[in-house]
């Protein structure tokens, strides 16, 4: 095959890549933003000025505003040697925007951030012939749960509920297409109910659209529970969004590798898909910090590769180019995940799994 030109090629590829070997997914993207110590100033640009809001530590502004500052970030993740980039729209829904009286600009900030992440990805191709590199379009987990009450005297208050995060993934969906995303990311899930709001205005969309792009998915263990926040062990939670076929499943955030390895291996005995994982570089230290080297990262995930429990690696809070460049070496070591044939039963998932016999 010449090397892929358009969306459809690359994704031919990629479904062909990812049966050789292990994957890998970028690093953290606040960490790198953090680098740059960003003042008010440098949030607002010229644009928005005269914003009626603060607005440093909107780190998807950056989009709209210092793309530079991202292509760059980008670039260096896919040199370390990232085959996928995931776009800087964690925050980039209508719900999460309304901390910053900002709603209005998520649309724009999804097609910009796709954009930039792609003009990276070819620039990194044009450096080494015969790379093909990834754009994941990430849908985040907003900053509200549809499942629990956030407020402790009324347990059946809600701060938003399923048909708004339904319209807000839809658009932002509509965004990271238009701006050339490869895949969509629906990451960092924390209630399973808003995820499932996400993963259902996807499918609408590619409906509307007339074409599918491969669904990722990426949970979250908050704690050593072994649980989401809103409650489900990680087979529930795969019992839950099974349905949708996932190009793969799997987990970040909240834990770093050695508390998510049992998580994962539980994922790759259930899963007829491929599997994720990019933990955090460690457990965060007493002023929050994230302390695993590259070289100890490196080697806790580089175990994940070899014993065959993974399709993707990559990194989340904490990590940066060095990790990922770290964990891509390791990784060469390993191989590509067998996808398991499971058996058909019927199963359905409350907090706990079940399956009829």
């Amino acid at each position: 095959m010449s090397h892929p030109k358009t969306r459809e090629e690359r994704l031919a590829y990629l479904k062909k890549e990812v049966q050789e070997r292990v994957l890998i997914l970028d690093g953290a993207m606040g960490t790198m933003i953090q680098q740059y110590k960003l003042q008010e100033a440098d949030y607002r640009g010229e644009r928005f000025k005269d914003h009626e809001s603060d607005v440093k530590g909107n780190n998807e502004l950056i989009s709209l505003v210092q793309p530079d500052i991202l292509r760059a970030i980008h670039l260096e993740y896919y040199r370390a040697g990232a085959d996928f980039a995931e776009t800087n729209t964690f925050g980039a829904t209508r719900i999460a925007q309304a901390d910053y009286h900002m709603e209005d600009l998520a649309y724009e900030m999804n097609v910009a951030s796709a954009r930039i992440a792609r003009e990276a990805a070819d620039l990194c191709e044009q450096e080494e012939p015969g790379r093909v590199c990834y754009v994941a379009g990430v849908l985040g987990p907003t900053n509200r749960t549809a499942s629990i009450s956030p407020d402790v005297n009324d347990p059946g208050f809600r701060n938003v509920d399923f048909d708004k995060l339904y319209v807000a993934y839809q658009e932002a969906t509509k965004g990271l297409i238009e701006g050339g995303a490869d895949t969509i990311l629906v990451e960092t899930i924390f209630d399973t109910l808003n995820a499932k709001a996400a993963l259902y205005a996807v499918k609408d969309v590619f409906e509307e659209l007339g074409f599918e792009l491969p669904i990722m998915i990426s949970g979250t263990i908050t704690d050593m529970s072994g649980r989401l926040l809103s409650g489900q062990t990680p087979e529930a939670f795969w019992n839950s969004v099974r349905h949708v076929e996932p190009f793969s499943v799997g987990l970040n955030c909240a834990l770093g590798a050695k508390e998510m390895r049992q998580h994962i291996d539980t994922l790759s005995r259930i899963a007829d898909t491929h599997v994720s994982a990019h933990p955090n570089a460690g457990l965060p230290n007493e002023m929050g910090e994230y302390d695993e080297s590259p070289e100890q990262m490196a080697k806790l995930v580089g175990e994940f590769a070899s014993s065959g429990i993974v399709n993707i690696l990559g990194g989340c809070c904490g990590t940066t180019p060095a990790h990922i460049k770290a964990i891509a070496g390791a990784a060469k070591a390993g191989k590509a995940r067998a996808i398991p044939e499971i058996d058909r039963r019927m199963r359905l998932s409350g907090l706990e799994p079940f399956a009829a016999d």
